[in-house]
């Protein structure tokens, strides 16, 4: 293969290098390159590669590599001259001068764009950076061409109308003020600072209102009006599809014809997802197929001679790349049409994997980033995986007619090459994922698709047709729409992933391939055999078909075939035979348990080996722990929640899919670290900013109990979670004082309030609290020989109540027994470390050796209050802040506790 495909190994390699770039840096690169080459000439002198084949691999193993670094260096701003010295987080006023680089995305009360900037005024401020860098009494003005992410907060409702108008290509003068991005806050969630980076932007400008930004458009024509005119189609094009679409078909058409998902509905979205849909809904290979077929179809009508058609087609598909929005996986396939389209009129190259290796060489040597775009990932290699391992496949699906084995076919293998990455990304899979796009795809793709482009361009020359072309398609949108709900309507089919490893995303494609490979042979020759060998023909030390016993033509068993020429021993050769005839189904069978084996391991979560953890989650302001215990039970404490405090007359400023911390970062990080199922969630009170993300966890993940403060609130987020796991049939139990519970033989949890009058009689009705503060569930989990105390927002009032009760209960042996503990190893602070809360003789009857308060950066609320951390350093306690240090986990093993942080 190597030499059949020059191309194909050349890119292949060219991806490794750039990868190994990407994973490392330092001496661990050198070692990684030494070691790749060392492979490499080992490889070229097994197959007997010829010396330009070698130096050319070489030349693109070395040269992406070094690609890759010299491009990532020159990656720097422009301002890391003037402020790197500093790592303040602090906001620098600045003036700004550019031209808007990007569509201008309005949502609710935001507007963010991109600006290429021309020039800057850092202006002068107590600001510590700049003081250093300049006289206090003038401004720095830096010349520069950073991109910037720009961000307008609009103040009023008029506004919408100003920034409507805002175009790419305008020039602009904008005074905010300049930040860096935030960095990931938890390990293994989301990189905004990284993710920037990749697209060259390494600051963030706010504006607060849009008489803040001063828009003048262009002097003079320049090749941006290009795409200037193209944003100005593409709102037409969509406002042509809200004209003939309603409701949610609207917003689901646009993300299908045009691929303008702004407008797509959240719900629909989620609910694609899950059943592994959202292909569809991103323009890619499918899409510029069915252009492609539409419009030589056109040609043919015209009565267009082929080498016309395929050049007026092979032009115009850069026409709709732009149009649909140049997504990487849009640019993989229009390129790949391209040169597909061109190969056919000169009737050059044929073979696919050429094609798709000059697609990728052309992005990769453009922008080495596309390499970590996940949209580039899953074009390019489930395209290539269509094209390897579909011929593999085909022979098993024999029994089945063509056009039927086809679509299963392309189905079954999209599945395959795509779950890795499916998993390591997103971190679920439906088990019907397979059955929902064979149902699906070739309706959405043959039939959705066509009829939604054909009725938008109908639009514009016969509007009472397109209505009518719109109808029926909103009529299979709904049967969709049902379908796609019914297979989402048991949470059975959905299984959880942990992220795997690099080095389980290779032995996976390395065996599927291994497994397929054989088994295509082995459906091709029933038999076992290859040349016509008849195992049942008699064994006299010759071949049947005469001459040497030479078996070195059976790809099963080379090396035994040529053994067994050599030696010319009838006993042996008898064996060999044998071994011939069993050895794929034994091979199957061995590659078959490997497989089932790398599934099962990727699918456990991972492993605490005995410890127990405890992961202050970064949720903002607010509250949310994931308890691990050491036989691997998971509990949630809280869910942190976003805190909403808009009005009816500013419905204006919400947007369409809201910042929502359970669903952003809660849920998202319960998938990745392989939280298959919560042994429960336990609210400690009913605020927002500790159940709000609760719903989403309900929704998203398996839980098998709730567990409350036995109190009621008037709040609408804690009557969706109660209704939520009424509707799942989810036990929801009352905790209080003196109640306990054992998770394990090594985790308990023993709850110390609420404290009510009612405490042990039979509640005929759960009181209704509207201040939920001083009802907060208040408990010790222990575990490993260690002590954690859990104390919500729980005020001072309480926490004389606990002790009082503690003391007046001291004879009780539970309460003998947690008064013998010589002191708590980890105090969460209750309220986020507010003054009203953590007094000193709360503090003095737990003496914690370690203190975290959760609490969100540059919250207005000042928490935490400089009081209450001297108090808890008079105390001498290890202080962890989740505003300062990001999210803080804890491994518990044998009584001792490591702690490690996000943020040093």
């Amino acid at each position: 293969m190597m030499k059949r495909r020059p191309l194909l190994v050349f890119t292949v390699l060219w991806v490794i290098g750039s990868g190994a770039a990407c994973l490392y840096d330092g001496w661990k690169l050198a070692v990684i390159a030494v070691g790749l080459i060392l492979l490499l000439l080992a490889v070229c002198q097994w197959v007997g590669a010829g010396r330009l084949f070698t130096i050319c691999m070489l030349f693109s193993l070395c040269v992406s590599g070094s690609y890759w670094e010299w491009h990532d260096a020159a990656n720097v701003s422009d301002f890391e001259s003037v402020l790197a010295a500093e790592e303040s987080t602090e906001p620098i006023p600045v003036t700004a001068f550019g031209v808007i680089s990007s569509p201008v995305e309005v949502d609710g009360d935001r507007a963010d764009f991109q600006v290429t900037l021309q020039r800057a005024d850092l202006i002068q401020s107590n600001h510590p950076v700049v003081q250093k860098q300049a006289d206090p009494n003038d401004s720095m003005m830096l010349n520069t061409d950073d991109i910037v992410m720009v961000q307008v907060k609009l103040l009023n409702k008029t506004e919408l109308e100003i920034v409507n108008q805002w175009q790419r290509g305008d020039r602009i003068q904008l005074s905010g003020e300049m930040q860096r991005p935030g960095v990931a806050r938890n390990f293994g969630g989301f990189d905004y600072l990284q993710y920037l980076r990749t697209q060259k932007i390494h600051w963030i400008v706010k504006v607060k209102g849009s008489d803040q930004a001063v828009i003048e458009p262009p002097d003079s024509w320049k090749l941006s009006h290009v795409l200037r005119w193209n944003d100005a189609l593409r709102d037409k094009l969509g406002s042509k599809l809200d004209q003939l679409y309603g409701g949610i078909h609207a917003g689901y058409m646009k993300g299908l014809v045009i691929g303008n998902q702004d407008d797509l509905d959240p719900d629909t979205f989620m609910e694609f997802s899950r059943l592994g849909l959202t292909h569809i809904l991103a323009i890619s290979g499918m899409h510029v197929a069915v252009v492609v077929g539409c419009l030589l179809f056109v040609c043919t009508t015209l009565r267009m001679t082929r080498e016309a058609s395929l050049t007026v087609v092979m032009w115009l598909i850069p026409v709709y790349v732009l149009l649909t929005g140049a997504s990487p996986s849009i640019v993989r396939a229009g390129i790949m049409g391209m040169i597909g389209l061109y190969a056919a009129r000169r009737r050059l190259l044929k073979d696919g994997l050429h094609i798709l290796s000059v697609a990728a060489l052309a992005m990769l040597v453009w922008n080495p980033y596309f390499l970590v775009n996940v949209s580039f990932q899953l074009s390019f290699i489930v395209t290539a995986g269509l094209m390897i391992f579909v011929p593999k496949l085909m022979p098993l699906l024999a029994f089945l007619p063509r056009w039927l084995g086809g679509t299963v076919g392309i189905t079954v293998v999209a599945q395959l090459i795509s779950f890795p990455l499916t998993i390591y990304y997103f971190n679920q899979v439906s088990l019907i994922s397979v059955f929902a796009n064979l149902i699906l795809v070739p309706v959405i793709s043959l039939v959705v698709l066509p009829l939604g482009m054909v009725s938008l361009l109908m639009g514009w020359v016969w509007m009472r047709g397109a209505g009518w072309l719109a109808a029926v398609t909103e009529w299979l949108n709904h049967i969709t729409f049902r379908i796609v709900e019914w297979m989402n309507g048991s949470s059975v089919f959905m299984t959880l992933w942990p992220s795997p490893s690099l080095a389980w995303i290779l032995c996976y494609f390395v065996v599927l391939y291994a497994l397929l490979s054989i088994l295509n042979k082995r459906f091709k020759n029933p038999e076992g055999g290859q040349n016509g060998s008849n195992d049942t023909e008699p064994l006299d030390g010759r071949p049947p078909w005469g001459g040497r016993a030479d078996l070195s033509g059976v790809d099963t068993l080379p090396i035994v075939g040529r053994l067994a020429g050599a030696l010319r021993w009838r006993g042996f050769l008898r064996a060999s035979h044998h071994i011939e005839r069993y050895a794929p189904g034994a091979a199957i069978a061995l590659l078959t348990g490997i497989l089932i084996v790398l599934l099962y391991s990727g699918y456990q979560s991972p492993s605490t080996q005995g410890a127990g953890l405890v992961q202050f989650l970064d949720v903002g302001q607010g509250d949310s722990i994931l308890v691990t215990t050491p036989s691997g039970k998971h509990v949630l404490i809280d869910g942190g929640g976003t805190v909403n405090f808009r009005k009816e007359k500013d419905a204006w400023k919400e947007r369409k899919a809201p910042y929502e911390v359970g669903a952003k970062v809660v849920v998202p990080l319960l998938k990745k670290r392989g939280v298959h199922q919560l042994e429960a969630v336990i609210m400690t009170h009913g605020d927002q900013d500790h159940i709000g993300g609760l719903l989403a966890v309900l929704q998203e993940i398996p839980v098998k109990s709730v567990v409350f403060n036995g109190t009621l609130t008037e709040s609408a987020s804690f009557r969706k979670l109660m209704l939520s796991a009424v509707e799942q049939r989810i036990p929801v139990y009352r905790a209080g004082a003196e109640s306990e519970w054992k998770l394990d033989g090594h985790t308990e949890i023993r709850f110390l309030s609420p404290l009510f009058p009612e405490s042990g009689e039979v509640i005929k009705a759960l009181p209704l609290i509207k201040e939920q503060n001083h009802a907060s569930l208040v408990f010790v989990l222990q575990m490993n020989g260690s002590h954690v105390l859990f104390t919500g927002d729980t005020d001072q009032a309480a926490e004389r109540k606990i002790l009082q009760h503690l003391e007046g209960q001291s004879q009780d042996d539970a309460a003998s027994r947690l008064a013998a503990e010589d002191r708590i190893d980890v105090m969460k602070v209750a309220h986020h470390g507010s003054k009203t809360s953590t007094s000193a003789p709360w503090l003095n009857a737990w003496k914690p050796t370690a203190a975290v308060i959760s609490a969100g950066v540059n919250n207005m609320y000042g928490h935490p209050h400089p009081d209450v951390v001297g108090r808890l350093e008079r105390f001498q306690s290890i202080i962890y802040q989740t505003n300062l240090h990001g999210e803080i986990q804890m491994r518990i093993k044998n009584g001792h506790i490591e702690t490690r942080t996000k943020i040093p």
